[in-house]
């Protein structure tokens, strides 16, 4: 029979799930042989692996995200520069085309105005090309405007062939940062089983922990509004406040962008699309691509920037607060402004 404290099974649950962390790839802790079910390092010690666990999430949907982007931007700029082939390779068959017929009919001694050749002669084309000068002229010019084309042609299949390359380097890249995803992953869905397996006691105390930082993030905001009084959003920025707040209580989901789901970023875009104000789709595109301003200036609607590598955003909705899509096993919420490090504040449509 226990002297004291807690239960023996819970004593040998709670030394389970801290070897079960301890046996996770990644970052490791030192767990003691028999932990002390008193000592609330045990359950930090899950709390920081956890925490760990998805903030290496979070980056690796950021990287995903980054690499999606740009290979999906690349496949756009692909299709145009193949378009732009063909209309080339149109052209130069035409004044192919164009070049044999005026050359047979100068031979036979006809008309080079019915050839359509008169068109490369400037401003008139309906001047009759009724002079052997103007004639030889036209050619000249039929054949210097037929090599013009020919190089044109020449310069848009160089484009296009390393426009493919890249796509081919970036797809590569897409991949290889969906097999990383899919390896964190692994590990969310063991962390989230850990965090599924603590007692009730457990829970309730590491749910006391993330309640002490919330109110600790609080007093650290040193915002305009740090006093509590909350700035009305206007215009788009209000829009944009609005369409994120409206989402509150929807899941985050890796590289969702809505309208049921979304990630960090994901929300923050969507919600300035949805304003008329269309902004890049990851948070480090949107921290180095929209306009900085001071923290002691942020206002609702900007979006601020967190951890030193910009790998998670929120939307300011003012009061010190942010409204954001935190992490896996999470929904959108409104938290501290101050919950995380912050890099920066950035104002879209400034």
């Amino acid at each position: 029979m226990s002297t004291g404290g807690r239960p023996p099974r819970s004593r040998a649950v709670l030394a389970a799930l801290v070897c079960g962390i301890a046996l996770l790839p990644g970052p490791s802790y030192a767990a003691p042989n028999e932990p002390d079910p008193q000592d609330d390092r045990t359950v930090e010690e899950i709390r920081a692996e956890l925490d760990g666990l998805y903030r290496q999430a979070e980056v690796a949907t950021e990287a995903y995200n980054a690499a999606n982007e740009k290979a999906t931007e690349q496949e756009k700029r692909l299709a145009s520069l193949r378009k732009d082939l063909k209309r080339a390779e149109n052209r130069v068959s035409d004044l192919h085309d164009l070049a044999g017929a005026a050359a047979r009919t100068q031979y036979r001694g006809g008309d080079l105005a019915s050839t359509g050749i008169q068109l490369l002669l400037g401003d008139h084309p309906d001047d009759a090309l009724d002079e052997a000068s103007q004639a030889r002229q036209a050619l000249r010019n039929l054949v210097s405007v037929s090599d013009l084309q020919k190089s044109a042609r020449a310069e848009v299949s160089r484009q296009t062939d390393a426009a493919a390359k890249k796509l081919r380097e970036l797809n590569k890249s897409r991949t290889d940062k969906a097999a990383a995803k899919q390896k964190i992953e692994a590990r969310i869905t063991r962390a989230e089983q850990i965090e599924a397996g603590l007692q009730k006691e457990q829970a309730r105390r590491l749910a006391q922990l993330e309640k002490d930082d919330t109110e600790r993030a609080k007093s650290r905001w040193t915002g305009s509004d740090a006093g509590g009084g909350r700035t009305k959003a206007t215009g788009a920025a209000a829009k944009a406040v609005d369409f994120a707040m409206a989402q509150r209580g929807k899941p985050y989901v890796w590289g969702a962008v809505g309208p049921s789901s979304y990630d960090c970023s994901g929300l923050t875009s969507t919600a300035w699309a949805a304003a008329g104000h269309p902004i890049p789709r990851t948070s480090q595109a949107q921290w180095h691509g929209l306009h900085r301003v001071a923290l002691a200036s942020a206002r609702p609607g900007d979006l601020i920037i967190y951890f030193s590598d910009a790998t998670h955003v929120g939307m300011y909705i003012g009061g010190g607060q942010i409204v954001h899509a935190p992490r896996p096993g999470r929904t959108v919420t409104i938290a501290p402004a101050a919950s995380m490090p912050i890099l920066g504040v950035v104002r879209p449509g400034a």
